[in-house]
């Protein structure tokens, strides 16, 4: 695969722990929201209270407020009844309740692992403590029921008082009072855990088939009470907090509890709802701080900022049929034809449901059955592609919210067109706010330097051998598919994670267990991923983009193979080797080309060891690799000739067919994010304007004609399925082979011509028992720019035998042209 572009460090400093490749220092824009940048400046000490007070105290709000919208002062929401509180006997006098100064000094240093057992409401001798860590407070009392006392300032934002009650209270609220306004609330430290003890089993075990569900922020009700359950896993952490907008960004009141040994760190905060912008306030175990994005955060900022966001969905999905439908054939005995796109730059300056209104139109008047996109997860680096990912769970905000996103895939399906989607679990980014230790040791990466750095890209390699992790990626494949109705995962090099060796010299790595150069950890997860996936979303499919001979990536996990793997379970496997050879004998001079014959012929060696796409992608139109109409030699109109023939011929070949966008209007230009496909080649006004839209046009009708042909899909994967007719014609560069469908369909004729003249009379074997021939396509037509050398009429064949089969027929074959023909 293409290395991805990535950055150097300017001289004689070190390399920056950020996603490669950045842009100069001068140029990078600091994002707008970060706890040092929104936390407020701290005012003059208020003389009626020890503790500090802000400026501009957080926004007040109530349980049924997000956050973000400031509540009035001395607002109350609706409550439930409360019992009027019973005091104790006389006898039973209150005792001081502060917090005792080894947890507070744990609290204030953030590395409190249980500030549920401190802060809140607790029975102690002779009624209830209250205690509450609310840092810039003036004063903070305790409602419960018609009871209001106002509680002690015990300093550094601690107040605690023994309110005389027989029992700690169902429900209460802490009014607290800044210098300008005040903030009624639920306390959060009285809530129960919001996570189930099933889930962290699960999560225990790496077992956690929805756990998006489990971890992230979540707006729930939880206790009659209204707001966001946030969860982390972090068991590396001394302490974690959360901030956000609604604690202007100073986690110091806002403590996560650690639950058992899970590593989990949960926290429900009472009137936080969704679009309010969060992170994790970490303490690591060197006891220095790190703020970070939610691994499992389901919406983020737009880059450069980098919060993450609550997000709950509203999307109410119009699918069913699609759904149904895409249950009933296997994908690999179905039509397949696909348009790679990335979505920022198909038509840039559009967003989500601005695609939804252009893209399905377009491909679907072309013809494909899907689109693959490129990585729509979210990513700071837009140079990148979406190719090194910080937020595995979000849509990338560049184009709009999750909900929007789902609306794209929504409209696309309700079109006809399935939707694939780059996945990257090879991967991600040394960011400082996102993934790479995460809690202040190597987490979600190896814990061998050696083993985490990527070798190709600056990047680190997840440890696929810890169940947590191997856990992360195999639910984030389901949760695309279920959360998103994704149809298929093409999931990004998978050599780089089958091999310890990849791109690593003698003396970089260390075998496996068996002195084998495989990744054991790599293989089971990716088995895993596949055998969830496919059990979880009937009717969806799985791609490699694996570029080597390794046994065995389509077949099914439990079937063990020659080299005593068992098969890694993917649906379908790029064919690396057919584009790297088809592609090599199309750039040659066609004088040349009869040296280079088998680059065309050796792919039917190997055919039907894998089930196959054959992709032209974006890989294969960068980097100077010229754009694939470019590839081709001679002038312009051989060039244009070459590039419709090829197309023919790949729509034929057995295996299913993807073109990256662009080249089905045969774009010269390579292919740049930045602006990306060259639309203006199709305006009426340019004056090769025609010259593309044949192409384009060519493209339409192999689509229609392809997805009219079971013979071209129905056995792609069967021997059986494909015949050669000509195979040796080197001198001529002339290929024919013939496709077969079930038993009972029409076979179809497929000739090849790569040399620049016409051929008159060129016989061709056929087999026997069919009466005429006729030709349905032809690359050399008028209406997609050739010299218009057809065989217009039928073509019966003659008992003269050829190429070892008992009739034969006599065609004219125009220059570099490829012919479809079947029997009438």
């Amino acid at each position: 695969m293409t290395r991805r572009p990535r950055s150097s460090a300017p001289q004689n400093e070190p390399e920056p722990e950020v996603t490669p490749p950045r842009k100069p220092a001068a140029q990078r824009t600091k994002p707008s929201k970060t706890p040092q940048a929104a936390k407020p400046a701290r005012p003059k000490k208020s003389a009626a209270a020890k503790t500090k007070a802000p400026a501009k105290p957080p926004a007040k709000t109530s349980a049924k407020t997000p956050a973000k919208t400031p509540a009035k002062a001395g607002a109350r929401p609706p409550e439930q009844p409360a019992r009027t509180p019973e005091p104790p006997a006389p006898s039973d006098p209150p005792a001081p309740s502060p917090v005792p100064e080894a947890d507070r000094v744990r609290l204030l240093t953030g590395t409190h692992h249980d500030p549920h057992g401190v802060l809140g409401a607790h029975a102690v001798p002779g009624g209830v403590a209250f205690r509450a860590l609310r840092p810039y407070a003036r004063a903070v009392t305790a409602v419960v029921g018609d009871l209001r006392a106002e509680l002690l300032d015990d300093g550094d934002g601690f107040f605690s008082a023994v309110l005389p009650l027989r029992e700690v209270p169902e429900d209460y609220r802490l009014d607290i009072a800044y210098d300008e306004s005040r903030w009624d609330t639920h306390d959060a430290y009285r809530f129960l855990p919001a996570l189930g003890e099933f889930d962290l089993h699960l999560i225990g075990e790496g077992r956690h088939e929805q756990l998006w569900e489990a971890l992230g922020a979540h707006p729930m009700t939880h206790q009659g009470v209204t707001g966001t359950r946030f969860t982390v896993w972090a068991p590396n952490a001394l302490g974690v907090r959360v901030v956000g907008n609604f604690n202007y960004w100073d986690g110091t009141g806002f403590p996560m509890r650690s639950l058992g040994g899970s590593g989990v760190w949960e926290l429900f905060v009472p009137a936080v709802g969704e679009g309010e912008l969060y992170k994790f306030q970490i303490t690591r175990p060197d006891g220095s701080m790190t703020f970070r994005a939610d691994p499992l955060a389901r919406r983020t900022e737009a880059p450069p900022a980098n919060s993450s966001v609550v997000h709950t969905s509203h999307h109410v999905w119009h699918d069913e049929e699609w759904l149904r439908r895409r249950q009933e054939t296997p994908v690999h005995r179905a039509p397949f034809s696909v348009y790679e796109v990335h979505l920022p730059s198909w038509r840039p300056g559009l967003t989500y449901r601005q695609l939804a209104e252009q893209l399905p139109a377009y491909v679907g008047d072309l013809g494909f059955t899907h689109v693959e996109l490129m990585p729509v997860a979210e990513h700071p680096f837009g140079g990148s592609w979406g190719y090194q990912v910080t937020g595995f769970y979000a849509p990338t905000a560049r184009l709009g919210t999750p909900d929007d996103f789902k609306y794209l895939v929504d409209a696309l399906h309700r079109a006809g067109i399935g939707v694939l989607m780059d996945w990257v679990p090879a991967h991600f980014p040394r960011d400082d706010w996102a993934l790479a230790e995460f809690d202040g040791r190597p987490l979600y990466e190896h814990e061998d330097p050696a083993r985490a750095a990527h070798p190709d890209w600056g990047t680190l390699e997840f440890d696929y051998g810890r169940a947590e992790v191997r856990n992360f990626l195999v639910a984030n494949a389901s949760y695309w598919c279920e959360e998103f109705h994704i149809d298929g995962l093409r999931v990004d090099a998978v050599a780089s994670m089958l091999y310890l060796d990849y791109s690593r010299e003698h003396g970089q790595w260390t075998p496996n267990v068996h002195g084998g150069r495989e990744n054991l950890d790599a293989v089971a997860f990716l088995q895993e991923m596949n055998a969830t996936v496919y059990r979880r979303s009937p009717g969806v499919v799985t791609i490699a983009e694996e570029s080597t001979a390794w046994d065995g990536v389509t077949r099914a996990t439990h079937h063990v193979g020659p080299g005593g793997f068992g098969g890694l379970g993917f649906g379908l496997k790029w064919n690396m080797g057919w584009m790297h050879d088809s592609l090599g004998y199309m750039t040659k001079d066609p004088v040349h080309r009869k040296h280079h014959h088998h680059e065309m012929t050796f792919s039917m060696v190997y055919a039907y060891s894998e089930n196959y796409v054959l992709p032209i992608s974006h890989d294969e139109v960068v980097h100077g690799k010229r754009s694939l109409v470019s590839k081709m030699p001679g002038d312009w109109w051989r060039q244009r000739a070459d590039h419709r023939a090829y197309l023919g011929f790949m729509w034929a070949h057995p295996g299913k067919q993807l073109l990256f966008m662009g080249q089905e209007f045969a774009q010269g230009a390579e292919w740049s994010e930045s602006h990306g496909p060259d639309w203006w080649l199709l305006d009426p006004a340019y004056g090769a304007e025609a010259d593309h839209r044949g192409v384009r046009d060519l493209v339409r009708d192999l689509n229609t004609r392809y997805r009219a042909e079971p013979a071209l899909w129905q056995r792609d994967t069967e021997p059986g399925g494909f015949a050669w007719v000509v195979g040796d014609a080197a001198e001529d560069n002339v290929f024919a082979f013939l496709r077969y469908g079930a038993e009972g369909t029409s076979p179809l004729l497929c000739v090849s011509h790569f040399s620049p003249v016409v051929r008159h009379a060129y016989r061709i074997g056929v087999p026997d028992g069919f009466t005429a021939w006729q030709e349905v396509l032809n690359t050399d037509a008028e209406a997609y720019g050739g010299s218009h050398t057809l065989n217009p009429d039928p073509l019966k064949p003659t008992p003269e035998p050829a190429h070892g089969r008992p009739a034969s027929l006599l065609l004219s074959l125009p220059p570099l042209t490829t012919l479809w023909l079947r029997p009438i």
